[in-house]
């Protein structure tokens, strides 16, 4: 494709940016097009991933037919196959009517599926059959369907990793990635920075009728060198920002500062990481670790009321041989002689009350634990993989504290 071809795309799809990378990307989308291959679009939250399906579906024999865009990581996981497959009537609680899925109303058109990284493994087996030879089972049916649909898939996540995990099976991912188109981020497309500001500000003044927003030099290059983990979308949010509030409509540095989050900066504690980069401990995990310090020092604590009171019960023997001390009188420890500085313990036959205290406080810590890790897995029926999600740590985590407590679901 020649440049003006580019062009007529980008204008078609309001597509803003002259970055190479960016309209290899729409040239490989339209050369794609005309065959029925499947497609995966790889590229960060936020860099608009999602027009891409649609040049493809247009620019294809299919544009006449039914375009489903679905966005997989927000459908419940209890229903996404009824979603996609449709169900029969009676297959589960509440299903009082036969159900038409995406893949059989779109029939002869495309399917966009993003988010495909978070599909359950059991519905990227079905996905996988409908790919190979275009089968599904609808819930609750043993009948066969057939369905003729183009299917382009999106993700954010890094999928050699998850299969690496176990979350995502590689013969699903080599089937879906027959083509894949990489969308870059806005911070590989300094060169676009300028114009998508200048377009975001130009609606906004349009649409509320106001003075456009310009940027200084300064500002400028303060935006083209921001991160910008949010992509194109935080983008097009700060500058809709800075309209509305702003009512200087020269951007400056230090406005500019004032909507530009720091990137280096987090209001969270930093998590130590353990043996791989990518499995760092969880907000859950650091609350576990700062509760089991506690019952170390309880334990602690424990260990010195018991060495105390040994002592306590050789001071007494002293003093009934020596006859200084009635048998019944209060027993002060050497430590007395230290100013606020000393422990007594009551002399007679019931369990020392700091130590019960202790005793329990610790017992109650390890049994809390032991209940929520237990009633996690018996809700999800012992998928050790469910339950930690549920508990937010991870399933090494989880593993491990099953071994430590012995823990059996019913």
């Amino acid at each position: 494709m020649d440049i003006q071809d580019i062009q007529s795309i980008k204008q078609r799809f309001k597509i803003i940016g002259n970055n190479p990378q960016l309209n290899r990307a729409i040239e490989i989308a339209v050369q794609v097009a005309g065959t029925d291959l499947t497609v995966l679009i790889n590229g960060e939250s936020g860099t608009g991933k999602d027009v891409i399906p649609q040049i493809i579906h247009q620019n294809s024999s299919r544009k006449h037919k039914n375009y489903f865009a679905i966005n997989c990581g927000a459908i419940p996981e209890g229903t996404i196959d009824s979603e996609l497959f449709g169900h029969e009537k009676g297959s589960f609680t509440g299903a009082y009517e036969t159900r038409k899925g995406y893949f059989e109303v779109a029939d002869g058109g495309t399917i966009f599926l993003d988010e495909v990284g978070e599909l359950p493994l059991a519905t990227q087996a079905r996905l996988l059959r409908v790919l190979e030879n275009g089968e599904f089972i609808k819930v609750g049916s043993s009948k066969v369907q057939k369905t003729d649909v183009r299917i382009v898939a999106a993700t954010n996540l890094n999928i050699p990793l998850a299969i690496e995990k176990g979350k995502f099976r590689e013969d699903l991912y080599y089937r879906l990635n027959t083509v894949p188109i990489r969308v870059p981020a806005l911070r590989e497309r300094k060169e676009d920075i300028k114009l998508l500001f200048r377009k975001f500000a130009a609606d906004m003044a349009e649409k509320y009728r106001m003075p456009v927003l310009q940027l200084t030099p300064e500002a400028l290059v303060m935006m083209e060198n921001y991160r910008w983990s949010g992509n194109v979308r935080q983008l097009k949010n700060i500058t809709e920002q800075i309209s509305i509030i702003e009512d200087e409509r020269i951007i400056t540095p230090e406005i500019l500062k004032k909507y530009l989050p720091d990137d280096k900066m987090t209001s969270l504690p930093t998590l130590y990481k353990g043996g791989k980069e990518d499995d760092p401990i969880s907000e859950r995990d650091i609350l576990y670790k700062v509760l089991f310090d506690m019952k170390n020092d309880i334990m602690e604590l424990r260990r010195t009321v018991k060495e105390l009171s040994e002592n306590r019960v050789g001071v007494q023997q002293l003093s009934e041989t020596q006859s200084l001390t009635p048998i019944n009188a209060t027993v002060i420890s050497p430590m007395e002689e230290e100013e606020d500085a000393f422990v007594y313990v009551q002399d007679n036959e019931e369990e020392y009350k700091t130590e019960s205290v202790n005793e329990v406080s610790s017992l109650s810590l390890e049994q809390t634990e032991k209940e929520l890790i237990w009633k996690a897995l018996e809700r999800h029926k012992g998928k050790r993989k469910d339950a930690a999600k549920e508990l937010g740590i991870s399933e090494r985590t989880l593993y491990r504290k099953i071994n430590e407590y012995q823990i059996k679901s019913k």
